[in-house]
């Protein structure tokens, strides 16, 4: 099926915003400009007062703790993990997974995201099956605690994602392997993980120093920081490493990044709300390192408004290193398209261009927010809210139109997700 969204505002690899049109063949982009005569779309997308973007990239989440939103507040990091979010997801059943990874699906959708890596369990079946039935793209894995006794049996429930749902959902759908962090997997334990990766051709998606308090506990049990103690284990030198957060690092953290290629996932929103820290991201984007922006959970955050992320990324590190020029507006926007869709090892996602998957959001321009337009990806970061997206586009599927929404039931999704959070929390 042919696709034209015409006479829209785009924002191209460049950083350029011609008013233009999109051809879409298929799940791909064909060509973007003048529309040839012999381009016959069976759907025409009108583009007027629209501004296409790529579809944000969610670089870490964990999309079924949605059922959590509002449930813990105020706490540092592992107060909330110990006494309040680890005990209620012991009680997690498979439906509450799905129904917590459909609510995460309306929240993404409806904020123009279209791809988002996801660490979680039990039951990552679920999410994939979520994923499949909203339209979504996804890279899902198993989250895995080693110091938990059926340690071993998470990491054949990552096993079998990876060969049950790897490359499913007409590829929208890929797998890596979860180790959940340094603090919860032994040495040994990431070694098996390491080599059960490795076998399948998998990549790693694993929490890295993410608070000063996790450094300290790493470094007086194995007397080396976390970056060191994990490189150690073999778990970076496989097909490819996704490391949340990486808030406290230091020279040597920086060097390793660099030697084994890691793609760092930067999680404003949930560092500032859980008071973890800044992450050094303009040192790590002048080194050259791959940085992506996630919400993390929405019980952290505590909402999955990958736009949010782009503002705090940009605003952040102006405010932490007092200069204006830290993260200009441009490059918060690649971290949450084509950074994104690198950093969880996505090839031909994130980018306005030929031959580029037709993973597309249109922001709706009839505001006050996007007036006077004198630079659209400026007013989208620093203006615009998410409500603005109006119509999403996945492999070249519509998603939402017209704010709409055409694959989910959002007041069945609502209703289930309030009966499931009731059942956990109460």
């Amino acid at each position: 099926m042919k696709t034209l969204i015409k006479n829209v505002y785009a924002l191209l690899p460049d950083g350029t915003t011609p008013l233009t049109n999109i051809m879409i063949d298929r799940d791909k982009i064909a060509s973007i400009g003048e529309v040839p005569e012999d381009f016959r779309a069976a759907k025409v997308i009108d583009g007027k007062d629209k501004f296409a973007v790529p579809g944000f990239v969610n670089a870490h989440t964990h999309a079924s703790m949605t059922l959590f939103r509002s449930y813990a507040d105020d706490m540092n990091l592992m107060d909330w993990l110990n006494n309040m979010i680890w005990p209620a997801e012991a009680k997690m059943q498979e439906e509450d997974i799905y129904w917590g990874a459909m609510l995460a699906a309306v929240e993404m959708i409806e904020g123009g995201t279209t791809t988002f890596a996801d660490m979680y369990g039990p039951y990552m079946e679920k999410v994939a099956e979520a994923t499949a039935d909203a339209g979504l793209r996804a890279v899902l894995s198993r989250g895995i605690i080693g110091v938990a006794p059926d340690g071993d049996a998470k990491i054949e429930e990552n096993v079998s994602l990876y060969k049950d749902f790897h490359g499913a959902a007409d590829g929208r759908i890929t797998v890596m392997f979860g180790p959940h962090a340094p603090y919860t997997c032994p040495p040994d334990f990431l070694k098996k993980v390491a080599k059960t990766a490795q076998s399948l051709g998998a990549e790693v998606h694993i929490h890295m120093a993410e608070t000063k308090a996790e450094i300290e506990q790493i470094t007086k049990a194995y007397g080396k920081r976390p970056f060191r103690y994990v490189e150690e284990t073999g778990l970076f030198d496989g097909k490819g490493t996704l490391a949340a957060h990486c808030v406290h690092l230091d020279e040597e953290d920086i060097a390793i990044i660099k030697k084994h290629g890691i793609r760092v996932a930067h999680n404003p929103g949930s560092n500032m709300k859980l008071a973890s820290g800044v992450a050094p991201v303009p040192r790590l984007l002048k080194e050259g390192v791959c940085v992506a922006l996630g919400t993390d959970g929405a019980s952290s955050n505590n909402n999955l408004d990958m736009l949010e992320e782009i503002n705090l990324a940009a605003m952040l590190h102006k405010v932490s290193t007092l200069d204006p020029l830290a993260v200009p507006a441009r490059t918060a926007l690649k971290m949450g398209t084509e950074y994104g869709a690198k950093a969880v090892g996505l090839t031909g996602v994130g980018k306005l261009e030929a031959g580029c998957k037709a993973d597309i959001t249109l922001f709706d321009m009839n505001s006050a927010a996007w007036y006077p337009r004198n630079d659209l990806a400026s007013l989208l970061v620093y203006s615009a809210h998410a409500d603005s997206a109006s119509t999403v586009l996945v492999d070249g599927k519509v998603l939402m139109e017209d704010k709409e929404l055409l694959t989910l039931d959002k007041e069945r999704i609502f209703y289930e997700a309030q009966k499931c959070a009731e059942r956990l929390t109460k």
